[in-house]
């Protein structure tokens, strides 16, 4: 019992000095699954701080596990996916504990014009865990089919987040 109450207050007072966004000149890397119809993969992110409540970023992305269309093979452009992007951090303004942040926002990447929403919980001043889920708003070919549907539809994300 004693061992709980001690790991406990250790994670109350790691939890006090953790902040999810800073403002500007804060940065954050991500690294997460990425989750879809069809495949999952990796999801890596960064974040650039550039004011009370904004900020950009480049995300990429790569299916690693994915079905086949009619027997073919995707190829690596098919099950890779790059973007930029802007974000409204507005964890201060919901008055959120400053550990959270939920920033919801639009991205422009190599398949279609998106908006995704994401929530980061921070635990420490350099770790935390995300979660992110993004739809294309405008796809380059409104006609998309087999291959053309990876990293260009509903896409859900979780992982971990660092202050750096």
């Amino acid at each position: 019992m004693k061992k709980i109450i001690i790991i406990v207050t250790i994670a109350i007072v790691n939890l006090a000095n953790a902040q999810a966004f800073k403002g500007k000149g804060d940065i954050k890397a991500q690294v997460g699954l990425n989750i879809q119809n069809h495949g999952t993969g990796i999801n890596i992110s960064t974040d650039f701080g550039i004011g009370e409540n904004m900020s950009y970023g480049f995300v990429a992305s790569y299916l690693l596990s994915v079905q086949e269309v009619a027997g073919v093979k995707p190829t690596f452009a098919d099950r890779a996916d790059a973007k930029v992007r802007f974000n409204a951090n507005l964890g201060n303004v919901f008055k959120l504990d400053k550990a959270m942040d939920i920033y919801p926002g639009l991205n422009l990447g190599t398949r279609n014009f998106g908006a995704h929403l994401g929530f980061r919980y921070f635990f420490t001043n350099g770790f935390g865990v995300y979660t992110e889920a993004g739809i294309p708003l405008a796809k380059y070919n409104a006609n998309s089919y087999g291959f053309e549907e990876y990293n260009n539809q509903f896409v859900f994300q979780i992982g971990a987040s660092f202050n750096l």
